[in-house]
C-alpha cells in the first residue's frame, strides 16, 4: 500500500499522512489549555513533535491511524481524526478507538464529526472491523456529543483510566461503542458520510 497517496476525503476535509509542515501548528493546537482542558497538560513542543512522528510511522506502518487533517478550501491544518489501537491496558482492550483533537478555530463547525464519520467508514468498510470504540473522560461535553451524533452509545458504568493516578480529577473516564450493524444501518439510513 503506497501510504504517501493514501487519502481520505469528505465534502471539506482531506484525512492524510502528517507532513513536516504539519508539525508547527500541532504544537500550537497541544499547547491551547483550552484545547488540551481534558488532558493531565499541554503539551511541550517537543512532547508534540514525537506525537506526530508517533501518528506518522504508525500511518506507514500499517496503512491507517490518526491521519492529519487538512481543509480543501485553504490547505489549512486543522489537527487530527482517525483510528487508533490503545496502548494503555483498558479494561475493554484489545480495540480499535477513533479519535480526534482539532484547533479551536475548527470547533463548532461539524469538522470532527464530518472527519469521524469518514474514519468510520474506513474502520468499518475498509479494514473490516467489528466494532469501534471512543472514550474521554466525563466532564469532555463536546467529545461527548461527537460521539453520540456518531450514533455511538454510552456504555456504563465507565472505567477508571489506567494511565492516570488514582484520585486524578481526569482518571473517571466514560466509554461509546459502535458495532459494525449498528454503523451499517445508520448508512443505509443515509446518517454517515461514506468516502
Amino acid at each position: 500500500m503506497d501510504v504517501a497517496s493514501l487519502l481520505v476525503e469528505t465534502p471539506r476535509l482531506r484525512l492524510r499522512q502528517w507532513r513536516d509542515a504539519d508539525y508547527e501548528p500541532f504544537a500550537a493546537l497541544n499547547a491551547d489549555a483550552e484545547v488540551m482542558r481534558y488532558f493531565p497538560a499541554p503539551l511541550t513542543r517537543a512532547e508534540s513533535d514525537a506525537m506526530a512522528d508517533r501518528c506518522r510511522a504508525l500511518i506507514a506502518g500499517r496503512g491507517w491511524g490518526l491521519w492529519a487533517v487538512e481543509r480543501k478550501l485553504d490547505g489549512a491544518f486543522a489537527g487530527f481524526v482517525g483510528l487508533h489501537v490503545p496502548v494503555a491496558a483498558l479494561p475493554f482492550s484489545p480495540c480499535v478507538e477513533i479519535g480526534w483533537r482539532l484547533a479551536r478555530e475548527a470547533w463548532g463547525s461539524g469538522l470532527a464529526t464530518e472527519a469521524a464519520h469518514a474514519a468510520l467508514a474506513y474502520g468499518f468498510g475498509t479494514l473490516g472491523l467489528d466494532e469501534i470504540v471512543s472514550f474521554t473522560t466525563l466532564d469532555n461535553r463536546r467529545s461527548r456529543a461527537v460521539m453520540e451524533r456518531l450514533g455511538m452509545c454510552e456504555d456504563a458504568p465507565g472505567f477508571e483510566h489506567p494511565a492516570l493516578p488514582p484520585g486524578h480529577p481526569l482518571r473517571p473516564h466514560c466509554l461509546y461503542r459502535l458495532p459494525r450493524a449498528a454503523w451499517q444501518t445508520s448508512v443505509a439510513g443515509g446518517h454517515g458520510i461514506v468516502p
